[in-house]
């Protein structure tokens, strides 16, 4: 049982993480919506973060980690980056199949595996989606050059710079698009329904404004 409440309290607190990251204010219904959990099951996990120190309940009911919280969901960040790099650099699995796969295995990696991993791959590498360790802000990603791929502007080319990850289904159909990190589209143009038309190495394609919202790319000089 104690494993099982440590794996949760893991996933609770790296949800926060990225959330925030996302520029969300976190209340218990994102929590619900990114874990895929009940409102009862969400209640009760930030009971027992808050009396553990690890999360603070705003007046207005949102989420924020503490100090405590913040390092606990940076070392579960840290050990998902390394076993998505580990399954793509050294194993050789494919970017759309790992994330799934590496939800389930950080929570398994111990002190001194985590430690040999860091000394093989290296700290400051991009995971095989184009994502750093830490979660960043669409701040952060923008300081960087990058646009979302609706933002982008029509009648250019881009490169694929980083995929929102969260979602294994979207990274299959991402694949499934011809639309891959480090690769190219071209955005033919922006249709009335919110729509983008493409051109992947796959083929010419339509695109919705969800997908795209998720597709971080920068400009092809």
């Amino acid at each position: 049982m104690a494993a099982a409440i440590t794996v949760s309290k893991e996933d609770y607190l790296k949800a926060i993480l990225e959330a925030e990251s996302e520029g969300h204010h976190v209340i218990p219904a994102t929590l619900a919506h990114w874990l895929r959990v009940s409102a009862p099951a969400v209640t009760m996990a930030l009971k027992r973060l808050r009396r553990d120190g690890y999360v603070e309940m705003q007046a207005d009911g949102v989420v924020r980690l503490t100090a405590q919280g913040k390092e606990t969901a940076y070392r579960t960040a840290l050990r998902h980056h390394l076993i998505e790099r580990m399954l793509s650099e050294v194993f050789g699995m494919e970017w759309w199949e790992i994330h799934a796969e590496a939800e389930r295995l950080e929570h398994a990696v111990s002190s001194a595996f985590e430690s040999r991993l860091m000394e093989k791959l290296g700290p400051a590498g991009m995971c095989p989606h184009g994502n750093t360790v830490l979660p960043e802000s669409p701040e952060q990603r923008r300081s960087r050059g990058l646009v979302t791929l609706y933002e982008a502007g029509a009648g250019a080319e881009y490169e694929v710079a980083a995929l929102h990850e969260r979602d294994p289904l979207l990274l299959v159909f991402l694949h499934e698009s011809g639309i891959e990190p480090s690769g190219r589209v071209r955005l033919v143009g922006r249709n009335y329904d919110e729509t983008l038309s493409l051109v992947t190495p796959s083929g010419a394609m339509t695109l919705g404004r969800p997908a795209a919202e998720r597709v971080w790319v920068r400009p092809v000089a």
